[in-house]
């Protein structure tokens, strides 16, 4: 069942000032369930959020691996860190927003810093 449910979606930075046509260097893939819309599925990730990991690249970095996690009040992060007390990356309007390849949507970083990304690709697994 997990096959049929979960997606592998990934996130480019778009543009900005530092990378005018946006990057494919920069950015995440993480695994979700998508409903038929493209949002994420809270009740089906309850079930397979052991499943449910994230990549970020950064060109220049060493990738960081996390979670997905849900949030008290809905909200949709990223979270590395399982044994300390870094952070987590909050997607702004994640429950809102549809992951459609070409979409957009933003992600604010441990910093507070928050960055627009285009959804390029979703893949069943």
């Amino acid at each position: 069942m997990t096959e049929q449910v979960l997606k592998r979606v990934r996130l480019n930075l778009a543009r900005t000032k530092e990378f005018p046509n946006g990057s494919p260097d920069h950015g995440y893939e993480f695994v979700a369930p998508l409903d038929a819309d493209g949002h994420i599925d809270a009740a089906l990730w309850k079930k397979h959020r052991e499943q449910c990991r994230v990549r970020r690249f950064w060109a220049g970095e060493e990738d960081e691996l996390g979670h997905l996690v849900h949030k008290q009040g809905g909200a949709w992060a990223f979270h590395y860190d399982i044994e300390g007390d870094d952070d987590d990356e909050a997607g702004y309007k994640f429950g809102a927003h549809a992951f459609v390849p070409g979409e957009y949507v933003s992600i604010r970083d441990e910093d507070g810093e928050l960055h627009t990304f285009q959804v390029v690709s979703i893949l069943k697994i």
